[in-house]
C-alpha cells in the first residue's frame, strides 16, 4: 500500500514587503491551499509570512525551512518549522522540497532560488518582475499564478 503525499509548492519572495505584495502573497497562499497544495517557504516575514497566513486561513499546511538554529524564529503561521543552521544555503532546501516554485517579488535571495529551481527541473511561476526570465512563466495575479503552477504540474 502506498500513500499519496500532497504536492508542495515552494513560495519564494521578499523577507519584507509592502502591503500590496503581502496581500498578493496571502491570496496566493489561500488559493494554493484550496487546491490541496502544501506551502513550503523560508519561514520568515514578508512574503513568507503572508503566504503562510493565507494558506493556514484556507486550512492548508505550511512548512518553513529556516536559515538559523531556532525553530521558534519561524513566523507564527508556519505549522512545521525546520531549523537548518545553514544560512542562505537553506535556499536549496526550500526549492528541493517543492514540486514547483512561485516567486513573489524579492531580491537576490529570490533570484538564487529561481535559478536553483530551474536547475533542478522544477517549474517556476513568477508573480511580478521575474516573469521575464527565460524558463519562468509569468503570472499577472495570484489566481493566474495558482492556476499556472497547477497546470504545469499536471502537464498541461
Amino acid at each position: 500500500m502506498t500513500a499519496t503525499r500532497p504536492r508542495r509548492i515552494s513560495v519564494i519572495g521578499a523577507g519584507s514587503c509592502d502591503a500590496a505584495t503581502a496581500a498578493q502573497a496571502r491570496r496566493l497562499g489561500a488559493l494554493l491551499a484550496a487546491r490541496g497544495f502544501e506551502v513550503v517557504c523560508g519561514g520568515g516575514g514578508g512574503v513568507m509570512e503572508a503566504v503562510c497566513l493565507g494558506a493556514r486561513e484556507a486550512g492548508g499546511r505550511t512548512i518553513g525551512i529556516l536559515p538559523g538554529n531556532d525553530r521558534e524564529a519561524a513566523n507564527p503561521h508556519v505549522e512545521v518549522a525546520i531549523a537548518t543552521g545553514m544560512g542562505i544555503a537553506r535556499n536549496v532546501l526550500v526549492v528541493v522540497n517543492g514540486d514547483a516554485a512561485v516567486a513573489v517579488a524579492g531580491g537576490a535571495g529570490t533570484l538564487s532560488e529561481i535559478g536553483l529551481a530551474l536547475k533542478l527541473g522544477r517549474p517556476v511561476v513568477a508573480l511580478g518582475h521575474y516573469g521575464t526570465l527565460p524558463g519562468v512563466e509569468a503570472a499577472a495575479s495570484p489566481e493566474e499564478a495558482a492556476q499556472t503552477v497547477a497546470a504545469l504540474l499536471d502537464g498541461a
